[in-house]
């Protein structure tokens, strides 16, 4: 099943989160008010041409893969980004929480958003939340730290948004929020994963100490249809 998470944005529009997907049988993709990502199988070597036909001028896409690609015909690449995807290896959490994080809601998107845009975690937009189980930590009612779910790959469940303002660095909030998803996602009988730059120590430090290990690379292009 771990095959799967090779192409994790295709499959997870297949499977888990078949609810979002739109498109076509070749190609799926989510609202971009959900996520910009979009995906098709490995082997279909039409998958750009057909997404450039069905979506719209100036839509913005990000596709992930494990192999390098050349900027298709019709599209324009913005960033690429170099990524590992680690994957959680431990069976449960035995460490206690020190401070209980809260559930956040759709009066909180807007904080989410700002913290989201501050800190870089990936793209959030203002239907990301419906992906579910977003947590946060808040100081004087202003969000500093939050983690949450994304892609829903059949048995595995990917941790994403983790991120804690500058301010606040140092005060274990990322572990606290990573250590409650991952509770959270083993005891729904699944499997995390997640996502993070290559060149983010800090984050892959963390990771490591909680029990993730590296699973492969994975690249992101974000692209615009031309």
């Amino acid at each position: 099943m771990e095959s799967l998470l090779k192409n994790p944005v295709y499959n997870a529009l297949l499977t888990k989160d078949a609810a979002f997907a739109l498109g076509t049988e070749g190609i799926k993709y989510f609202d971009e008010a959900v996520s910009p990502f979009a995906g098709f199988s490995e082997d279909y070597k039409d998958g750009f041409n057909e997404l450039h036909d069905v979506l719209p001028p100036q839509r913005k896409i990000l596709y992930a893969s494990r192999n390098q690609i050349v900027e298709p015909k019709g599209w324009q690449i913005a960033v690429q980004i170099k990524g590992l995807q680690f994957i959680f290896r431990k069976k449960s959490m035995d460490e206690e929480f020190t401070m209980t994080p809260v559930l956040l809601q759709q009066k909180d998107v807007e904080q989410m958003i700002n913290l989201a845009m501050l800190t870089k975690p990936g793209p959030f937009a203002s239907r990301t939340i419906e992906f579910g189980h977003y947590y946060g930590i808040f100081e004087n009612d202003q969000l500093v730290a939050m983690t949450g779910q994304r892609l829903h790959v059949a048995d595995f469940t990917e941790v994403s948004a983790v991120c804690t303002h500058p301010d606040h660095l140092g005060k274990g909030y990322a572990a606290t929020l990573l250590r409650h998803q991952l509770t959270l996602i083993l005891n729904q009988g699944q499997t995390p994963f997640l996502h993070v730059r290559e060149d983010n120590y800090r984050a892959i430090a963390l990771y490591e100490r909680l029990g993730f290990v590296v699973n492969g690379n994975m690249n992101f292009y974000f692209m615009k249809r031309i």
